[in-house]
C-alpha cells in the first residue's frame, strides 16, 4: 500500500470491552478508527469475532496469538484466523520456556522460524512483538536479544512488530530500529511513553504527549515501507476511549 494505514490495538480497551464488547467497539469506530488488531478480548468463535466487528463497522487486520496454540493444532488456528480475515499474526513476546539462556533463546528462534515458514506458505505473516527486555544481552554475545532473534530467522519467515515505546524504554532509538529492519516491519505499534519512569514503571501516554520523536518515527516508517501503524496504550488514565480519541486525532493529523 502507498499510504500507511492506521489501526487500533484492541488490547488498549480490554477493560471496558470485558464489560461491554459491542458498546466499546462502537465507541472505537465513532472515534474514527476503521481497522483494529484483535488482542486481549474475550474468547469467541471466529464467527462471533467477525459479527462483533461487522456490527461496529470495524475490520481486523492483525491479531496477537500464542505460538503454542499453533504448535499444538496448527490447522485449527490457521482456519480460525482465516475465517476472521486476519493475515498478520504475532506473539506478544518470546515463549516462556525460551528465556533463560542464549541456547534457550535460539531454540525459541527456531520455533518461530518454523511457524513463520509454515504460515507464509499459507498466505499469512508472523511477526514478533518486542518489549524492553529484548534489548538486554546474554553473556558472551554483544548483540541484544532482539537482534539475535532476527539474525537467527529469515526475513520472510519472521517479521518485526516493533513497539516504539518499548524500544525507547529498552534504551534504543525507535526510528533507527525501524530503519534497521526496513521492509521487515509491515506492522508496527505506535506507542508513547513519558521520559521518566513512575514508581519504577513506564508511564504510557496518548500519542504526542510523551517523549518519543514522532516526526523521526513517521519518516522512518515511511522510508521502511511500514504498512500499518497500530496505536496501542498499555495503561490509560481514566477512560481508555479518551486516550484512543486523542491518539486517533494525532495519527490522522500526522500521517
Amino acid at each position: 500500500m502507498g499510504k500507511m494505514g492506521i489501526a487500533l490495538q484492541l488490547y488498549t480497551v480490554r477493560e471496558p470491552a470485558a464489560r461491554d464488547l459491542a458498546g466499546t467497539l462502537k465507541r472505537c469506530r465513532d472515534v474514527g478508527f476503521e481497522y483494529v488488531q484483535w488482542s486481549g478480548l474475550p474468547a469467541m468463535s471466529a464467527e462471533q469475532v467477525r459479527e462483533a466487528l461487522g456490527q461496529a463497522g470495524l475490520k481486523a487486520i492483525a491479531a496477537h496469538i500464542d505460538v503454542e496454540d499453533f504448535e499444538n493444532d496448527y490447522e485449527k488456528h490457521v482456519r480460525y484466523w482465516g475465517q476472521v480475515g486476519v493475515h498478520d499474526l504475532a506473539p506478544g513476546g518470546m515463549m516462556r520456556d525460551c528465556h533463560d539462556s542464549l541456547e534457550a533463546w535460539l531454540r525459541g528462534s527456531a520455533r518461530l522460524e518454523a511457524l513463520g515458514g509454515r504460515l507464509r506458505a499459507d498466505g499469512m505473516r508472523l511477526s514478533y512483538h518486542n518489549h524492553a527486555f529484548e534489548f538486554e544481552r546474554f553473556p558472551g554475545d554483544d548483540r541484544c536479544k532482539l537482534d539475535i532473534l532476527l539474525d537467527a530467522t529469515s526475513p520472510n519467515h519472521l517479521y518485526a512488530e516493533l513497539d516504539t515505546a518499548w524500544v525507547f524504554v529498552g534504551g534504543a532509538d525507535p526510528a533507527a530500529y525501524i530503519r534497521k529492519y526496513a521492509r521487515r516491519c509491515p506492522v508496527i505499534h505506535v506507542k508513547d511513553v513519558a521520559a521518566e519512569l513512575q514508581n519504577g514503571r513506564p508511564c504510557f501516554t496518548p500519542l504526542g504527549r510523551g517523549a518519543l520523536d514522532w516526526k523521526a518515527i513517521f519518516r522512518a516508517a515511511e522510508e521502511a515501507r511500514v504498512e500499518w501503524l497500530v496505536y496501542e496504550q498499555d495503561t490509560c488514565d481514566g477512560d481508555p476511549i479518551d486516550s484512543v480519541a486523542v491518539s486517533y486525532k494525532f495519527l490522522s493529523k500526522h500521517t
